[in-house]
């Protein structure tokens, strides 16, 4: 509905609107024009008070002009009362250092506004807004804001995407845990709010809503192995930060790609529709072949991926029928007729609708054109199950017979024609030649590389910040490697050297040593039978008595189920003499690894041993020193003999990465000890207190997961932060000379 204004009106309101910025009068009629018509009267006149407020507010023609545009947007979808509680808002910002930010909340207010449809929900966004205001402008005096805030501006202009992927209760944790983790790092914070920092995309995947790939990883992964008997690594990919070109499932040599998050859709489940996606690439990997693409145009191309597509789903819902009511509701429906060939290209639009009637039950259609494709299909099909150069075949002929001169125009009908279960198609493809083409697609047959690997890729772990009560996800980058090798017969001496105490820990190891086998008797059920129970037994039968039907007996083992690692802190200060000794603390710990390694071969418990130490948060180094399946022997021994300490302390990170292969171990007890000489720190924590409470928290979390978490501190400060951390489960070794005696002998009393 288009308003047709006199010119006197015009001029009327343009006196009433009282603002000189000429840029206005190009675009004054189209906006009172609308405004006329979206407007009640009393709002008309509010509207032009407000907007002449802006004008007078000396913040320049910008904010004026985005008003008289936008206004009439927001009031479809707010009403007209919202604009009181608006205009209190941009007073509010007005009145401190903040001014420039006027017009980009103004400008992303119409786009908010859809996302945020009532008064009481936009309500709480501007309050969070003022929220952020307040705890990020700066003051010099700390009574008036003088300095604006380095990131309520972008802010703004991030938050019609942030309310596109988070609630608003998501959205109010992602703003309050920027404001409490960089309020006093002006740069740091532009880059989390402008989401441009690792830490802020974390959180913002935190927050999302809907099912999140990483949760349920496990759980579709057996799908896959048991529904279709494959697997393969399943790789998120961003839906979030790809604003302009939605990217598409699809997998290669590396693995099957899959969005991050999916939210429920048309009655379907995020992890239906997860299933579904992978069910799609599970019938590709299972019954499509590669054909060369060289002689095919796009078009063409575009045809056979969509029978290629519909032929893997219909062989699927015949193995599985049950997948039809999840592929019925993703798919679209496009309507015949949508698309006007006069004006668009229809091609894509043909497409889905013959696609939509390939996986529908077979039933009468309108076009007997189409009716007479879906017939072709399902005949071909009758036979068995086809291939893709067969289907190729009929879909070059639907193209030939079926192609207008419209499907050259460069507009495209895409309304309804996208199945978002799908993969992207790059599998189906190979090339004779490179060319332009080949750049967009990974070669199916190409393998990483097989060079040798000296570090696995990071792992990132969380960590506790204390000061604000709230967990930092994937703060810190964790690397882990197979330790250097030295020279195994040094480890040899320090045994030797120590022969006298090796003696005696093996009279104390012989006592904690397994028994084979134990005898357990009185069972109605066992593996033999109990000859003094039976002949009781029948004894009390001819006797007239009742006999005792627990005749049998069986055997199991009297033995340990343990598994322990050895955890090293290998800083720097481990190269410092020990108090009272002339070797350093580095090789006092040598020697009782070495003593406590052979103790635990002795008994046969599984053990690991990993020594870690940390250059700030983004260089977290583990070292495999012996895993749970190597033997005592010489690899292990040339490991720990080329042991060096260096750097900082950042413990719970390696706790935390200890306990991941900890806790696949099948053991009734799982110890983890930690062996360090002082408290938690790094040269990146001024906080002294920080990394205690994230290894405090740390501790918490791995006794959750059933880990009995134990330090052995060589600090004879260590009393002042060691139970913060630990509780009541550590020692303090004040003579360290004695480390190599007392960490087995403890080893013993804690496992005994």
């Amino acid at each position: 509905m288009t308003a047709h204004l006199s010119p006197e009106q015009l001029q009327d309101w343009r006196r009433q609107l009282d603002c000189g910025f000429a840029q206005i009068d190009d675009v004054f009629e189209a906006c009172m024009a609308e405004a006329y018509v979206k407007l009640s009267p009393e709002a008309l006149e509010e509207f032009l008070t407000q907007a002449r407020f802006l004008g007078r507010m000396g913040r320049g023609v910008e904010p004026v002009l985005i008003f008289l545009q936008e206004w009439p947007q927001v009031v479809q979808s707010l009403g007209e009362d919202a604009l009181n509680a608006i205009m209190t808002t941009v007073r509010l910002i007005n009145k401190s250092p903040n001014g420039k930010a006027i017009a980009p909340f103004l400008q992303t207010l119409a786009a908010v506004a859809r996302r945020l449809p009532t008064p009481a929900q936009l309500q709480h966004y501007m309050d969070l807004c003022l929220l952020l205001l307040e705890r990020t402008s700066g003051s010099i005096h700390g009574i008036h804001k003088t300095y604006p805030s380095p990131s309520l501006a972008v802010f703004f202009d991030k938050a019609p995407l942030l309310l596109g992927v988070l609630s608003l209760q998501g959205l109010s944790n992602w703003v309050n845990y920027g404001i409490r983790n960089y309020s006093h790092h002006p740069e740091q914070q532009r880059d989390f709010f402008s989401l441009a920092s690792n830490d802020s995309r974390a959180v913002l995947q935190r927050e999302r809503h809907g099912t999140l790939l990483m949760d349920h990883t496990r759980a579709l992964d057996l799908y896959l192995r048991a529904l279709w008997q494959d697997g393969d690594v399943l790789v998120p990919y961003s839906t979030t930060f790809d604003v302009q070109r939605q990217p598409m499932p699809y997998f290669d040599a590396y693995g099957m790609r899959l969005p991050d998050v999916y939210d429920d859709r048309a009655g379907i489940s995020g992890m239906d529709r997860y299933r579904a996606a992978l069910a799609h690439m599970a019938a590709h990997r299972r019954w499509s072949t590669p054909i060369f693409a060289d002689n095919f145009s796009p078009a063409q191309r575009l045809a056979i991926e969509c029978f290629e597509d519909a032929r893997v789903d219909w062989l699927t819902l015949r193995d599985y029928p049950g997948m039809r009511r999840i592929y019925s509701a993703l798919h679209p429906t496009p309507v015949d007729g949508a698309c006007n060939p006069l004006t668009h290209s229809c091609l894509r639009h043909r497409l889905a609708m013959l696609s939509r009637a390939l996986l529908d039950p077979p039933k009468r259609f309108e076009s007997p054109q189409l009716a007479d494709w879906v017939q072709r299909f399902h005949a071909l099909l009758a036979q068995g199950a086809s291939n893709t150069t067969e289907i190729a075949g009929l879909a070059l002929s639907y193209l030939g017979k079926t192609r207008m001169q419209s499907d050259q125009l460069p507009d495209t009908w895409f309304k309804d024609t996208e199945v978002d279960y799908r993969d992207d198609n790059r599998h189906l493809w190979r090339f004779h030649e490179l060319s332009d083409d080949e750049d967009s697609f990974d070669n199916a047959d190409q393998t990483p590389p097989t060079q040798e690997i000296q570090s696995l890729p990071p792992r990132h772990y969380p960590e506790w910040d204390y000061s604000s009560q709230t967990v930092r996800p994937d703060w810190v980058s964790l690397y882990e490697r197979l330790h250097p090798s030295g020279n195994p017969a040094d480890i040899d001496a320090l045994l030797a050297k120590h022969a006298a105490l090796a003696k005696r820990l093996k009279r104390l190891l012989d006592v904690l040593k397994p028994q084979d086998k134990r005898r357990v008797r009185f069972q109605e059920d066992g593996s033999e039978l109990d000859l003094d129970v039976a002949i009781r037994s029948l004894i009390d039968l001819r006797s007239g008595s009742q006999p005792d039907p627990r005749i049998n007996m069986s055997h199991t083992t009297d033995g340990r189920s343990i598994a322990v690692t050895l955890l090293l802190d290998l800083s720097e200060s481990l190269n410092e003499k020990a108090r009272g000794s002339e070797q350093t603390v580095l090789q006092l710990s040598q020697e009782a690894v070495s003593l406590l390694a052979w103790a635990i071969e002795q008994l046969g418990d599984p053990l690991a041993i990993a020594g870690f130490h940390s250059n700030t948060r983004h260089d977290v180094r583990y070292f495999h020193i012996k895993g749970f399946g190597e033997r005592w022997g010489d690899d292990v021994k040339a490991r720990l003999a080329a042991m060096q300490a260096g750097y900082s302390t950042r413990m719970g990170a390696a706790m935390r990465h200890a306990a991941r292969t900890l806790d696949t171990q099948a053991a009734d007890k799982k110890l983890l000890l930690v062996l360090t000489d002082g408290q938690p720190s790094d040269i990146d924590v001024k906080d002294e207190r920080l990394l205690i409470e994230d290894a405090k928290v740390a501790v918490r979390e791995l006794d959750n997961q059933g880990i009995f978490t134990y330090c052995i501190n060589l600090d004879a400060s260590a009393d002042a932060y060691v139970s913060d951390i630990f509780g009541k489960q550590y020692t303090v070794i004040d003579n360290i000379a004695r480390l190599p005696e007392q960490l087995p002998r403890l080893f013993m009393a804690l496992t005994r």
